[in-house]
């Protein structure tokens, strides 16, 4: 059993072994192993059955002539290998490749006449695997593989074949070497005196008119996937429901076509009443995501039951077309939503799926067809509010492009989605349920890292042809310039956690990185979107060069960036310029708030330092960094004289906060992305990562308006003096 499971692992990507943080080889038990081959569906408990499994998938693979998908590079030959039984190895078959646009490109070959790659005995059977050169050049795209045996109608063979472009896209400003700036932003943080208590995509659209006319070339936003609108606390925009979906809380109501139509429900928003509720959401230091949604989910339903959708008007016709186009996973999210609606309204604790009545408990269960079928204008409420979401992020993306910005809107694509998502609830057979992704221990986590994020079968990938990944792709790239890739080590390997078992427990699961960041270039070049990996933490030897050849910018923080040999702070003129560079991110302390140790005073509050020795340690670690930030920033020349020398008596200050944006600016980075609330000089942080009810993660605005952060003179000063130093950097 024991040699049956170690060859299993090693067949299904299970590493046998890592380099931990401390930079030391470590060994992935046998226990591990077998627990994470369980999550896939493997009899580990059972040797005989086990058995049993692997033989039917080994008969599987052999009496599949080809694989299900193969992807290569631009001017790279098509090399297939085919597998047939000994004795039509030399037959002579014809292959066609039908490409997107319907060329075909045809040849014949004799299987023996390649190279031979395997053989195998089934049922007493002998079969034999060849390795062919395709002698043709194809176009990029996705195009299909047709082989026959010569005379033969039936097709001995199929697959898909993906060619993508060497790189991903870069705009030419930037491959031209010119280097920008922009602010990252929480959607949802953003206040203005015309939103419903929440940021929306009109303060969107507002924000990157605004930061173009300062200079800037983007505004990046963290994700923006579907949540839960009957689960609205739900919040946390790294666990969504759907990343092929968007959060409809950022409508913004008041600039649909259907509210501009009813008088009603334009009376009943402008009513003395009406505006006291939006002017108690906008007035609360911390989104009310409750009241918000509530809000505007009754409104929008009272739009929707008023609106002339029929197929014969324009706008009938737009929607028709966006639920078509939607296809089943649209489908699947308004389903999903709409039934979790109606169970909550039934008075159950219906937080996903797994906590629902068995017979909805999965997308295709007839209960489930029958209660959509039942529930219809709800489960189209719910298309429209996706229709809704999308247009308005449609023109929000416009107004950044007709604004000149050379990036515009920058998304990010989370690294997977929650257990109770609708993403798991309709396609199951794609996902491993049972396994978590997280992370090893490390310094700060002993214990390791549990996300509650269940990962994608990589073999179920393959089998896929790649579209669930296309598909995740390709929608996240609309209406935006660029895409940041959460955690971009997933492409390559993702740390599982088996079920019940301790983070420490886990072991890393390897993906096919070369595909996915074909099909990820193919996708950019496309949809003319930037990609921004982010690269933090541990990086597998070689993961660096790879991105770096594909075109994928890396991610280069300022307090991480530090020298091996003295612990100095690396200048950002030797930073990558391949890459965006930020002081913080979103969960790290703001500027202020890592100046003034705030994060580590909170984490003691929170009991997140439980050994008070170790936390010591900490503030004297930051006590000399920040010494060592000082004597740089003061050796740059990017800060007044009028900054002391010494950390004991200089406190974080506008001029100290503004310098350190320069010397970012300064840097050799293509991208700077600065942070909406150190402008501000705020000191609470967004999210504490290792908490979820300790601290209201994900729910902090920013302190002023966006009205009033854009007609301050001494903000407008510093973007000058930001896109004065980017230019200069740029020369």
């Amino acid at each position: 059993m024991t040699t049956l499971i170690e060859q299993l692992a090693s067949a299904k990507g299970i590493a046998n072994e890592y380099v931990d943080a401390w930079g030391n080889p470590a060994q992935v038990t046998l226990d591990s192993k077998a627990a994470m081959l369980g999550a896939m569906g493997y009899r580990v408990d059972d040797e005989v059955a086990l058995a049993v499994q692997l033989q039917a998938e080994q008969a599987a693979h052999w009496q599949q002539p080809v694989d299900p998908v193969c992807v290569i590079r631009s001017h790279e030959v098509l090399s297939v290998e085919i597998r047939l039984p000994i004795e039509q190895v030399n037959d002579e078959f014809t292959w066609v490749v039908k490409t997107e646009e319907g060329v075909e490109f045809k040849g014949s070959l004799v299987p023996v006449n390649g190279e031979m790659v395997g053989v195998a005995h089934l049922d007493e059977k002998e079969y034999q695997a060849y390795r062919v050169k395709l002698d043709a050049e194809f176009p990029l795209g996705y195009h299909e593989l047709v082989l026959k045996k010569k005379g033969a109608r039936t097709v001995a063979g199929q697959m898909r074949v993906i060619v993508a472009p060497q790189a991903c896209f870069k705009p030419s400003a930037i491959a031209n070497g010119q280097k920008i700036w922009g602010p990252s932003v929480q959607l949802y943080c953003v206040r203005s005196r015309r939103n419903w208590g929440v940021g929306d995509f009109s303060d969107l659209g507002l924000l990157v008119e605004k930061i173009a006319q300062w200079g800037g070339h983007f505004v990046g936003l963290n994700p923006i996937h579907a949540l839960y609108p009957a689960n609205p606390e739900s919040a946390s925009p790294y666990s969504p429901s759907s990343r092929r979906w968007l959060n409809v809380i950022y409508i913004d109501v008041e600039a649909t076509p259907e509210f501009a139509q009813n008088e009603a429900v334009r009376a009943e928003v402008a009513s003395a009443g009406f505006q006291a509720k939006l002017q108690e959401l906008r007035a609360k230091e911390w989104v009310d995501y409750t009241g918000v949604t509530q809000l505007k989910l009754e409104v929008l339903r009272k739009l929707f039951d008023g609106a002339k959708l029929a197929k014969n008007t324009n706008r009938g016709k737009a929607f028709a077309a966006f639920v078509d186009k939607g296809g089943d996973s649209l489908k699947q999210q308004a389903i999903y939503d709409a039934l979790q609606a109606y169970l909550y309204g039934q008075g159950q604790n219906a937080w996903g799926w797994p906590a629902w009545p068995e017979e909805y408990r999965e997308y295709h269960k007839p209960a489930v067809a029958n209660w959509a079928a039942e529930h219809d204008a709800d489960v189209r409420f719910y298309m429209y509010l996706q229709f809704l979401a999308d247009e308005q992020l449609a023109v929000a993306d416009q107004r950044a492009k007709n604004a000149g910005m050379v990036m515009g809107i920058y998304r990010d694509l989370a690294v997977g989605v929650s257990e109770g998502s609708t993403e798991i609830w309709a396609n199951s057979e794609l996902y491993c349920p049972k396994a978590s992704v997280g992370a090893p221990p490390d310094v700060l986590g002993p214990l390791g890292q549990n996300w509650g994020l269940p990962p994608m079968d990589p073999n179920k990938l393959l089998q896929a042809q790649y579209q669930p990944m296309i598909d995740l792709f390709r929608s996240n790239m609309r209406s935006c310039g660029s895409l940041r890739i959460d955690h971009a080590m997933a492409l390559l390997r993702l740390w599982w956690v088996p079920p019940g078992a301790s983070a420490a427990k886990g072991a890393y699961i390897y993906y096919n990185v070369n595909d996915l960041l074909g099909i990820l270039a193919l996708e950019s070049v496309r949809n003319q979107c930037l990609i921004i990996g982010e690269d933090l933490g541990t990086v597998p030897d070689g993961m660096d060069v790879l991105l770096k050849e594909n075109g994928v910018h890396s991610y280069r923080i300022f307090f991480f960036e530090r020298s091996k040999t003295d612990g100095g702070f690396i200048s950002p003129a030797h930073y990558p310029e391949q890459a965006m560079a930020a002081l913080t991110t979103h969960d790290m302390p703001t500027l202020k708030g890592f100046w003034h140790c705030d994060d580590l005073t909170l984490g003691r509050e929170l009991g997140l330092y439980p050994d008070e020795q170790v936390l010591q340690g900490l503030f004297g670690d930051r006590h000399a960094a920040k010494q060592r930030i000082l004597d740089s920033l003061h050796g740059h020349g990017v800060i007044p004289g009028s900054v002391g020398h010494n950390v004991d008596w200089v406190g974080m200050n506008t001029e100290l906060n503004h310098g350190m944006q320069i010397h970012m600016c300064l840097g050799n980075c293509a991208l700077f992305s600065t942070q909406l609330e150190d402008w501000l000089e705020m000191d609470k942080p967004v999210n504490v990562p290792g908490t979820t009810t300790e601290y209201p993660n994900w729910r902090r605005k920013l302190t002023r308006d966006l009205e009033d952060i854009f007609s301050d003179p001494a903000l407008a000063h510093l973007a000058h003096r930001m896109s004065e130093a980017r230019n200069k950097a740029s020369q």
